[in-house]
Formats: C-alpha cells, sequence, structure tokens
C-alpha cells in the first residue's frame, strides 16, 4: 500500500528501519510509539515528520477548498481526502499525500485502513526536508501504482507542476508559476491560479 504523506516540517525528517532492513505494511500499522511524530512508510523506512508548518497547512487547505468547490459546481461525486491518510503501493510503501481526489467510480479503494488503490489525482506541496522523497521516491510509487495525475506545488518558487502518466512514466503536462495558472487533464475543467493557492 501506497500512501502519500509528505507533511513539510520545521525539522528535518529521519528514517527509521526495522532490525530486518525494512518494515512491512504490516509491521507498519502494528508500529506504535508515544511522540510527537507523523510517520509515513516509503520503500520500506519509516520517515518520521514533525507537524506541518502552518504555511504548509494552508496551501493543502487552499488546495482541498479549491477542489470541493470545482466538485460541488460539476456535481462530481468523487471523494477529497488530506493528509495524514495511507495510500497502499506494495507491502513496504503507503505514503501519505498532501491532497487527493479519488472519483466516485473508484469510491470502493477507500476503505478503514487507507486508500487500497490508486487515486485519481495526487498533489503534494514541497517542504524543506520533503523535497527529495517528493521529487523522486514518492514520484516513482505514483507511477508505479498508475495514479494519472501528480501534482507539485512549490512554495519557495511559486510554482505548480503538473504531471500526467503516460506508457514510460510521468511527463510534465503543465507548469504555472507567480500570475500562471495550473490546470489538471483529469479532473477536466478544474484549474487554478499560484496566486489562489499561494497568496
Amino acid at each position: 500500500m501506497e500512501t502519500l504523506l509528505e507533511e513539510p516540517s520545521v525539522h528535518a525528517a529521519s528514517s527509521v528501519r526495522s532490525t530486518e532492513g525494512r518494515f512491512s505494511y504490516a509491521e507498519y500499522r502494528a508500529f506504535d510509539v508515544d511522540d510527537d511524530y507523523f510517520y509515513e512508510l516509503i520503500n520500506g523506512e519509516l520517515v518520521k515528520k514533525s507537524a506541518p508548518s502552518p504555511f504548509h497547512q494552508i496551501l493543502v487547505v487552499n488546495l482541498a477548498v479549491a477542489l470541493n468547490r470545482f466538485t460541488k459546481e460539476n456535481n462530481l461525486d468523487g471523494q477529497i481526502l488530506v493528509a495524514p491518510v495511507d495510500v497502499f503501493v506494495d507491502d513496504y510503501s503507503a505514503p501519505q499525500p498532501d491532497v487527493l481526489y479519488i472519483s466516485e467510480a473508484r469510491r470502493s479503494i477507500i476503505t478503514s485502513n487507507g486508500v487500497m488503490g490508486a487515486p485519481d489525482l495526487v498533489m503534494e506541496v514541497l517542504s524543506p526536508s520533503s523535497i527529495s522523497r517528493d521529487r523522486n521516491d514518492k514520484r516513482k510509487l505514483y507511477e508505479r501504482l498508475k495514479v494519472q495525475e501528480y501534482w507539485i506545488l512549490d512554495p519557495n518558487n511559486r510554482s505548480i507542476e503538473v504531471y500526467a502518466l503516460t506508457e514510460s512514466g510521468y511527463d510534465i503536462a503543465g507548469f504555472a508559476v507567480e500570475q500562471g495558472t495550473a490546470s489538471s487533464g483529469v479532473l477536466q475543467g478544474f484549474s487554478v491560479t499560484v496566486q489562489e493557492i499561494m497568496p
């Protein structure tokens, strides 16, 4: 199971390995520790992160609100979820995306333990500690899971990148910076401006 939870934090994220070298999804689900961190399973490693910054959460809320407004205005019954929620990729990966959209036709992949299948659309907001994982590890996991569209929001560069899944993997399908507009190919008609999400 692959979950996309890459919440940026003030503190650098670190990873924890099991005594066997890699945590399985079952071990991850059973992992119980009393601390102030969030964990997500990426390629067998428990990635430890402190709570995301308020600014990061503002961007996540802005994205979710824009998505919600669009689905309501267009009578779409899909489900919008925000981190933390596990997205199952395989026995060693369960990332927690910042924002994800699952169409009504695929609603059955939402279970009590997390999302057991590919969301239609996944969005990540970069933070200093998550840049490499979001751009490399998670991107590869989402490709493998066959998530049709992957958005990366980069607050430092005030940009939004939109990647569409092709036979060879993700290809850049859109790029917006400063006053630009990013549009979805999966949710036809959905678009946001950089200014709207990152005022």
